[in-house]
């Protein structure tokens, strides 16, 4: 990943109402018998010279290291030293007892052939897709399946060299990164051949589920409920699509009903043999009150029992939640170019959030309680959307299924990344099959608010990254809109009309398709979403930020703690300037660019131990990101109401990263293993419904309310000098209405008054302290502060004495443990 007018009179109006819900399976399959196939299967390299039990869900490299063959992956440099793992083809072999049936695969990673009792059924070339194979002619009473797994590495490697009429950028990641070549060559995880915060482990393994399933008449594939609000009945609709294996045809009766809205309705359903489906729309009685699913910090995330009967085979009971959501892009008074923010219900939402990783190179190794720590830790710092970035994988259920329960709005990436891609019949087929599954299991969540087509791949191409010449770029653009609109664009709106979709992210959006779908500029900050990384300007000036409409990826590294550290290091390794320090930076320039951004305002450690000033580094390069990351979210949260020569109403900050792949320097606020930076806490604060900013402007100082309520405020402001607990000065403001969805100017002063009229304080002595509160302190915002100078100018400064309680309360995991029940 790269980190790098007058009004419309007449306004137009260019969004869209969708409206979905979520399922939620609470009974078995519909009259289909299962055998899983999960569990024990035998392991073998393609020599031979290894052989082992491996698990089913799981990878080679968890399973050597079960068995004592490698070590801790991710211990100092093993994930080189393990490259041979990679470089292997590896066999999978299970026996079963026989069964009538069609096997399922729901993951592989990635290029397989698949045989059973000696015949080959299938072969896989796509990590997200999952496979069907008829087996009923080939069983016998005890079966040998095998699965003969071949280097993800070869397979891309060999693609590229038969793709030979023009090349397909970029041929390999940079150096620093330490990885594989050609990943755009195969449907895998971008990141598994590693990424600028990541390692590169090109996983083999089948990594989902594995079963057979027999049945005589037929098979439920996939069922997708989508709830849709009738803007001529002013009423809501449930459609539910049934999609079926027929195997003899089939009559019966469909029965929706949701009995807590008083609304059922009973279909005939007719299917031929062969792959058939069906579509039936439940009218909900407008005589009842439907609780609409709102995203975290606006409303209850309500889950209503979804009753489908099908007469042939039986019953099934989901849950389902309705929402209306609408990507609002219309012109704005006083600025050129569009809107660019979210309707939930009908109310504008800001949206407060990160972005999403892989939680770990290996799924296997991501369980329940990961996946819980981190959703509940983004609520617990008020976000109310994560962007499922598109160099990873389309998570696990459970993922999304946790986003419903906690409010936790999801920007839904398909996974291409950072790259062209060819677009070879086999390749587009294969992505057609992939989106066209994860539309339909994923659709169904009210979480799920936006599909994006890429990750940065319009900036690829308008901004040049890989040097293709003026005379071809016309080439290229044409694979792009074929990729992206005539495939994946087509099949999102054939499958699902209930939320909007993007090409790309960054883009301009509508501009963007006016441009062909490539805009001169994706990073304008008049249309559309932004990504922007600067590591050369000072990032405590506000200004050196582009008044975007919304932010969805910004941010500074920093080194995750040293408790963190030791658990793969040793003693060596505990210098900035080891080779384990340089090892896992995999951003060039990294490590010098945080010392240097600290470098503007704070000493760096110079302490004489060498291990304690490592430490002291690890911590002052977490002091320089929480900064650089709150001054940069709290300038965009301040520009939600503002439109400044033509640029602003910013309605969403989205700061690059959530969370991390393994212990490494990165741009996440939570560290591999859940510990959270000091990013983490500092998020706490400045993404809480009630904030207050102070910034110094022109040589005044502003301070601004930003609220997600309607509330009657106080603003109090303190000066402390460095080394007191006491104020030195005081002021309160009169009540000022702050309302919700804006922002409020609460007071003005220029900076010289107010050390004049302190007359105890200068810039170098005191810091300003400020919070705004409701009656009785019932509503309050977070105390915030602002430097008047940087604190490596700041004059009495102590060191501190501080007494560290620790108390024995419930986990975070403990408090939720209901969620993944």
């Amino acid at each position: 990943m790269d980190r790098l007018g007058r009004p419309c009179v007449h306004l137009t109006v260019l969004s869209v109402v969708y409206a979905l819900f979520v399922v939620e399976v609470t009974c078995g399959g519909l009259g289909v018998a299962e055998l899983s196939l999960n569990g024990v299967w035998a392991l073998r390299n393609s020599n031979g010279s290894l052989s082992l039990s491996a698990g089913v869900p799981g990878c080679v490299h968890t399973g050597l290291q079960l068995h004592g063959v490698i070590e801790d992956p991710y211990y100092r440099f093993n994930d080189l030293a393990y490259r041979w793992i990679s470089l292997d083809n590896w066999t999978y072999t299970v026996s079963f007892p026989f069964k009538r049936a069609v096997l399922v695969f729901e993951g592989v990673d990635t290029v397989s052939t698949i045989s059973l009792n000696g015949v080959i059924i299938g072969k896989t070339d796509n990590m997200f897709r999952r496979y069907d194979f008829e087996v009923a002619g080939l069983l016998k009473d005890v079966n040998i399946l095998e699965v003969w797994l071949m280097s993800a590495v070869t397979y891309a490697s060999e693609k590229r060299q038969a793709h030979t009429a023009y090349s397909v950028p970029p041929e390999c990641p940079p150096v620093v990164q330490k990885g594989e070549c050609h990943i755009n060559f195969i449907r895998k995880a971008q990141c598994s051949f590693s990424w600028d915060w990541g390692p590169s482990f090109p996983t083999l393994g089948i990594w989902k589920d594995v079963r057979l399933e027999s049945f005589d008449t037929l098979r439920l594939l996939s069922f997708v409920p989508s709830p849709k609000y009738d803007t001529v009945l002013s009423g809501w609709t449930v459609e539910v699509e049934l999609f079926f294996d027929v195997a003899v045809a089939s009559k019966g009766i469909v029965l929706l009903s949701v009995p807590q809205l008083q609304s059922a309705a009973k279909f005939q359903l007719s299917l031929m043999p062969g792959q058939s489906n069906a579509s039936f729309v439940l009218h909900i009685s407008q005589n009842v009150t439907v609780d609409l699913w709102w995203p975290f910090g606006h409303g209850q995330q309500p889950l209503i029992k979804l009753l489908i009967d099908i007469s042939i085979e039986g019953g099934e009971t989901f849950h389902i939640a309705f929402r209306t959501v609408e990507l609002v892009q219309e012109p704005i008074l006083e600025s050129p170019g569009r809107s660019f923010y979210f309707r939930i219900n009908g109310q504008p939402i800001f949206l407060k959030g990160s972005n999403w990783i892989p939680a770990h190179a290996f799924q296997d190794q991501v369980t329940a309680d990961r996946l819980t720590q981190l959703l509940v830790s983004a609520q617990m710092a008020h976000m109310n959307v994560l962007r499922v970035w598109g160099g990873g994988i389309y998570e696990q259920d459970l993922f999304y299924s946790l986003c419903d329960q906690l409010g936790i709005m999801v920007w839904q990436d398909f996974m291409f990344a950072c790259a062209l891609y060819p677009i070879e019949q086999d390749f587009i087929q294969s992505v057609r099959e992939e989106v066209t599954q994860q539309v339909r299991r994923l659709k169904s969540h009210p979480s799920v608010v936006i599909w994006s087509g890429n990750n940065e791949n319009e900036a690829a191409i308008a901004d040049n990254w890989f040097s293709i010449p003026h005379e071809q770029r016309q080439h290229y653009v044409n694979d792009y809109v074929h990729l992206y609109v005539e495939n994946i664009r087509q099949i999102v709106q054939q499958e699902d009309s209930t939320r909007p979709f993007l090409v790309s992210s960054p883009t301009n959006a509508v501009e963007s398709e006016k441009e062909g779908w490539v805009a001169h500029n994706p990073y304008d900050p008049h249309y559309g979403d932004v990504h922007f990384y600067s590591y050369v300007t000072d990032c405590w000036d506000w200004r050196k930020f582009p008044r975007t409409r919304f932010a969805s990826e910004y941010g500074f590294q920093s080194w995750p703690s040293f408790s963190t550290l030791r658990k793969v290091t040793v003693p060596a390794d505990w210098d900035f300037g080891s080779n384990f320090s340089s090892h896992r930076q995999h951003h060039n320039l990294g490590n010098i660019q945080m010392l240097l951004q600290a470098l503007l305002h704070y000493i760096l450690p110079n302490n004489t131990d060498p291990v304690q000033r490592y430490r002291d580094n690890i911590y002052i390069t977490q002091v320089m990101q929480a900064q650089c990351v709150k001054t940069q979210t709290e300038f965009y949260r301040r520009s939600r109401s503002d439109i400044v020569e033509g640029k602003g109403h910013t309605m969403g900050a989205l700061y690059w990263q959530l969370n991390d792949i393994w212990q490494a320097p990165s741009w996440s606020s939570i560290e591999f293993g859940g510990k959270w930076k000091m990013l983490h806490y500092w998020a706490v604060r400045f993404f809480s419904p009630l904030i207050t900013v102070g910034v110094e402007d022109n040589g005044d100082f502003l301070l601004y309310a930003v609220s997600d309520l309607n509330v009657d405020c106080i603003l109090k402001v303190k000066l402390y000098r460095w080394n007191s607990f006491t104020p030195q000065c005081s002021l309160e403001s009169d009540w000022t209405k702050v309302k919700g969805g804006g922002v409020t100017q609460m007071f003005q002063c220029p900076v010289s008054k107010l050390l004049t009229d302190c007359r105890k304080c200068t810039r170098h002595t005191c810091v300003v302290i400020f919070d705004v509160s409701g009656q009785g302190d019932v509503v309050r915002s977070p105390t915030n502060y602002l430097f008047l100078s940087s604190p490596q100018d700041a004059e009495g400064l102590q060191k501190p004495k501080i007494t560290q309680i620790l108390r024995n309360e419930k986990s975070c995991l403990q408090k939720y443990s209901t969620l993944s029940d």
